[in-house]
């Protein structure tokens, strides 16, 4: 019980500073911020030796923790992956600056001219599993809209995240900002999830970004109000007016580039058309490259697949598996996404307009592509610089989370001695 009591008051202690330090942060200028951006990337580079450090004792604990290899490719930090952390520290630091812009200005008859213009929205808290990352990406986000974060990333990249963190505090500290702005929970202890989760005097909005379980508990137990990032069951659909060359180099990349982030596709619709005029190639490149194509009766034919069980629909895999079924046209394949998908990202290849119309209009999910890549959906290749997680729910915010999305409005309301009839 000493313990609990321990992690309660180690996070009531976290959250009244980054309140405080909230205050700060909404009135910071645009310039202080970027300059916190800009030390903190540089900060991750001069010290990338110390990361790759760090990272190597979180990869032998995930070994020892017996993770996927999947799992162990999100964990893994190498010189490349560094770059792409400094690079989106810097495009986050070029960008505008979202606190205090116009969104919409009107004058009314009665004389009053109104506003509404972009706020922080205070204290963030997120909570997150392997991916290292992250820790730079929201930390990142939460500093450019004016709000402070509390960051608890996964106890498999423990080290990693405390290593990014150290220089993104760097980067605060040359800035001269508070350093309580972006905060990383020092313990592994699963209670500090839990303490977020209750904090509505200190965090504002939780973002959980990772598996099904961990978004569920945050669902279930939350009381404060969350951004949700479920998982992502991607589907591609192959129009049987899809271009062939195009189809085998989207669906290629989709599966294989890196299994296992959430923009990876899970389940493979083929129009029985597509088929019947080109062959099975795509199911047969998929097999060749070690992809293991858990099939429908329809594609049991193709030599290496595996019999798909009813729980491989609708699953999430991220790892070298995709489920596949042969559908009759754009209407069973809508229907079989509205059942088994999770509102994250779907794909329609096909050259005919009226199938990406109808495609685009009669689904819901945060993204919709047509011949492109799952893989895409990703805040920093939306232009965001980087993302804070893919919010799967409708209400503000939807699709890649940057630092716009990351901001509330307020309305400022200007007259002349102005009074009410």
């Amino acid at each position: 019980m000493k313990d609990l009591e321990t992690v309660s008051e180690l996070m009531a202690s976290m959250g009244l500073r980054a309140r405080g330090a909230a205050l700060e942060l909404a009135t910071a200028g645009p310039e202080r911020k970027a300059r916190a951006l800009d030390a903190a990337a540089d900060a991750v580079w001069n010290r990338r030796d110390e990361i790759l450090q760090a990272n190597a004792l979180d990869l032998e604990y995930g070994r020892e923790k017996g993770l996927t290899e999947a799992m162990m490719d999100r964990l893994r930090l190498d010189e490349s992956r560094i770059e792409g952390i400094v690079a989106g520290l810097r495009a986050v630091a070029a960008q505008d600056d979202p606190v205090g812009e116009v969104m919409e200005e009107w004058d009314r008859p009665s004389g009053i001219h109104i506003r509404r213009v972009r706020t922080p929205i205070g204290v963030i808290g997120v909570i997150y599993e392997s991916r290292p990352n992250v820790t730079a990406d929201a930390g990142a986000l939460c500093l450019k809209s004016g709000n402070a974060v509390i960051l608890r990333g996964g106890s498999e990249s423990f080290h990693s995240s405390g290593a990014i963190h150290a220089c993104l505090q760097a980067g605060l500290r040359a800035a001269k900002l508070p350093l309580e702005a972006i905060q990383l929970v020092p313990v592994r202890d699963r209670e500090a999830v839990g303490e977020m989760l209750r904090m509505t005097d200190h965090i504002d909005v939780i973002v959980p970004r990772g598996g099904k379980g961990l978004v569920g508990l945050v669902q279930r137990e939350a009381r404060v109000p969350v951004f949700a990032h479920l998982e992502g069951i991607c589907h591609i659909y192959v129009d049987q007016a899809a271009d062939p060359e195009k189809a085998r180099r989207v669906v290629m990349n989709a599966k294989t580039r890196r299994t296992g982030i959430c923009g990876a596709v899970e389940c493979l619709l083929l129009d029985r058309g597509f088929i019947e005029a080109h062959g099975t190639a795509l199911i047969e490149d998929l097999v060749a490259a070690g992809v293991e194509v858990r099939a429908d009766p329809a594609l049991q034919s193709v030599p290496g697949t595996v019999p798909a069980e009813d729980g491989d629909f609708g699953r999430e895999f991220l790892d070298m598996i995709v489920a596949a079924r042969v559908v009759e046209g754009v209407d069973e394949a809508i229907a079989h996404i509205r059942t088994y998908g999770s509102n994250h990202t779907d794909c329609v290849l096909t050259e005919d307009d009226g199938v990406a119309a109808e495609f685009f209009a009669r689904l819901d999910s945060a993204i919709l592509m047509r011949n492109a890549s799952t893989q895409f959906a990703d805040g920093g290749e939306f232009g965001m610089g980087a993302e804070i997680g893919i919010a799967t729910g409708k209400l503000h915010a939807r699709g890649p989370v940057g630092a716009a999305q990351l901001t509330s409005f307020k309305y400022l309301v200007t007259g002349d001695g102005t009074v009410r009839a």
